[in-house]
């Protein structure tokens, strides 16, 4: 079938759209505005968005926004873009909200890591809702109490104030790990901790605890940086008497930390020391041996984050939401020193 012209002048309009796909202007506004769901067919929203893919449309949003009276613009929250993770999860939001006309303003915390400063004095206005990492809480504290809604993103799902959360399956990873190195028959650990406080930290620490009750392990915290982890597993391993032969870390910029001070002391990884890092970005594969660790899907946790807002922006309650994690067992691991 042609494809009629459209209508007064070279700039398609909504009523074009309906007239090729058949339908009313008011179908079209529920289909374009992702408002159909329940109220028209799949296959007549599917011919609403063909028609304007084919006449090139692209609705007039800030008419619309007028109208709505909001700005379809979100804030993700982190604590720094320094570490590669909060920049996929970024990626994945803003693909998501970029499919549903929505644009996302990043808030990465002016310090690096910690709580961002408030931003919230001047956006308010300018936000439909906010999306944030529990290590960048400290932000949230002036939000409280608005009408803004809140997406938490590896944090307390039991905790007050958000109208959704999504979390990775962190216990699970730290449980992988444990699992893995027991099976190569270790017994003596370290663990080398953040000490950024953030519930996701806790929750690994306490599920580390849970599966190596019995044997030994020594914790020692760091802040998320390689010169601090490198100074802080130094002074851990460079003590007399049986050293562990397994370091777990919170992180893998950490594990990164802990390979430099293992080799300035004389050990070898994983021959005389196994190390194990967590997140798993470019980093894991870029020191030799690469290391083993847990693979945090970044990206599809940006992406489910947006997600659950644009739900509650709709109207919805999203259930609490935990994405699956998984093990990559690397050089970096490898059965237990002979005693």
């Amino acid at each position: 079938m042609q494809t009629p012209e459209p209508l007064g002048g070279t700039r398609p309009t909504s009523r074009d759209v309906a007239r090729t796909a058949g339908v009313s202007q008011a179908t079209v506004s529920l289909v374009l505005g992702d408002k159909w769901r329940g109220r028209v067919s799949e296959r007549t929203a599917e011919a609403v968005r063909g028609a304007a893919r084919e006449l090139g449309y692209r609705p007039n949003l800030a008419a619309r926004n007028l109208r709505l009276g909001r700005t379809r613009t979100a804030m993700l929250v982190v604590p720094a873009l320094t570490n590669e993770f909060f920049a996929h999860v970024y990626t994945g939001a803003a693909a998501e909200a970029a499919r549903h006309g929505f644009g996302v303003v990043l808030y990465p915390s002016p310090d690096g890591l910690g709580p961002a400063r408030d931003p919230f004095a001047s956006a308010q206005a300018a936000l439909d809702g906010v999306i944030a990492s529990s290590m960048a809480t400290g932000a949230l504290e002036a939000f409280r109490g608005t009408d803004l809604p809140l997406v938490m993103l590896d944090s307390d799902p039991a905790g007050p104030g958000a109208a959704a959360h999504v979390n990775l399956d962190v216990a699970d990873g730290m449980r992988r790990v444990t699992d893995h190195l027991l099976g190569l028959g270790h017994r003596r650990f370290l663990h080398l901790a953040s000490a950024a406080p953030s519930w996701t930290f806790d929750v690994r620490a306490a599920a580390l605890a849970h599966a190596l009750r019995g044997t030994e392990v020594r914790t020692v915290r760091s802040p998320l940086n390689v010169a601090d982890a490198w100074e802080a597993a130094g002074r851990a391993l460079d003590v007399p008497g049986p050293l562990p032969t397994a370091v777990i870390c919170d992180d893998d910029i950490l594990a990164v930390g802990v390979c430099k001070a293992a080799r300035r002391l004389g050990l070898r990884v994983p021959e005389d020391l196994s190390v194990t890092g967590f997140d798993d970005m470019a980093l894991a594969t870029v020191v030799e041996p690469e290391l083993t660790t847990v693979r945090l899907p970044a990206e599809d946790f940006g992406r489910r984050g947006m997600e659950a807002l644009l739900a509650v922006l709709a109207g919805e309650r999203p259930l609490p939401d935990t994405l699956p994690v998984a093990l990559v067992p690397r050089g970096s691991s490898g059965p237990a020193p002979a005693a």
